[in-house]
């Protein structure tokens, strides 16, 4: 597993903090080797023996004939460019990564991206997943959608072949129920468009208006994120955002409690900056809702839509300033 490496004070009340090893600031891969836990971003969790972080990205994909990619979508390009031609060519991924690649000259699912830089097929994953909750082991389901052309490099006759059945033996378990779609673009646009209604979400909540307006926000949000994804992909399919848990049931659990809709939250309640939240309570971790509302915003704007998403325009006007959360009613009328 490749981790971005960086240095980490781990805190004196730690169970495993011992004065002789952790007094000073130590490189993180070395502690979650150490103590089979990721302090930093995912704590008291414990991580079997067998998932071993390593600093260096070339060595974590090497021989990899499955690559599993969750990182922070802004850094996908740079990555890809990383493992550039150190990969083996028979490879298949799957994208965890809740964003999209958008600007005025068009849109990218990161699945196409990864696929494209790396000469691979990559398929997606997403859904109702918080992480503190499926690494608890608690219930939850999930949707990966894998639909490759007939003409990739084969793998090796001794390897399994790299189906829908392969990917649900790997990920299934009793506590994380998977989905098999063929759906890529609904399942990306799932994880990445609902970042931006769960804020508006949260600046409802900010406001105290209730569950009332929020459910109207998660009404309007969802219709939204279903046009979008039909207005602008030929393959994404209606249903994929209505009955999926990349769909409606990760938007419900955005707007009840990811990251997205506490950030915006505390913004409102506080009066300040979203990106004063963010710097203060994830702890190193990024919004994915915000960039992702810029980047749509200058894709729809670019192509004369803004009127057509009211509430994805509402929730950007708000972040940039150009208009507040008290205006929200009117800007849905």
């Amino acid at each position: 597993m490749w981790v971005f490496e960086e240095d980490y004070q781990l805190p004196s009340s730690h169970k495993g903090y011992d004065p002789s090893k952790h007094s000073q600031p130590r490189k993180l891969s070395s502690l979650i080797n150490e103590l089979h836990e990721n302090v930093k971003y995912l704590p008291n969790i414990a991580l079997p023996p067998n998932i071993v972080a390593d600093p260096s990205i070339l060595s974590a994909v090497k021989d990899a004939s499955l690559l599993i990619f969750n990182v922070p979508h802004q850094f996908v390009s740079k990555i890809c460019d990383q493992i550039h031609g150190h990969i083996v060519p028979y490879a298949r991924a799957v994208s965890c990564i809740k964003g999209v690649d958008v600007s005025s000259d068009g849109i990218s699912l990161f699945s196409d991206v990864i696929g494209r830089k790396l000469g691979i097929y990559c398929g997606a994953l997403s859904g109702a997943n918080i992480a503190n909750e499926v690494a608890e082991e608690k219930f939850c389901e999930t949707t990966i959608a894998y639909d490759p052309p007939g003409t990739l490099t084969p793998c090796p006759e001794e390897f399994p072949v790299i189906d829908h059945s392969l990917w649900k033996h790997l990920f299934h378990r009793p506590y994380f129920h998977v989905s098999m779609i063929h759906d890529v673009a609904g399942t990306s646009l799932g994880g990445a468009l609902k970042n931006i209604i769960a804020i508006g979400a949260g600046f409802v909540d900010g406001m105290g208006w209730g569950d009332n307006a929020k459910a109207a926000i998660m009404r309007v949000g969802i219709l939204e994120m279903r046009k979008f994804g039909l207005m602008f992909f030929d393959s994404c399919k209606s249903e994929t955002f209505t009955e999926e848990s990349c769909g409606v049931a990760d938007l419900i659990t955005s707007c009840a409690g990811g990251r997205n809709h506490k950030c915006a939250k505390l913004s409102v309640e506080q009066g300040r900056p979203i990106e004063e939240i963010e710097a203060e309570v994830l702890n190193g971790q990024k919004l994915q809702g915000t960039l992702t509302a810029m980047e749509v915003n200058e894709f729809l704007k670019a192509r004369g839509k803004e009127k057509d998403f009211p509430l994805m325009t509402a929730v950007h006007k708000i972040l940039i300033r150009e208009a507040s959360v008290e205006d929200i009613p009117h800007l849905l009328d």
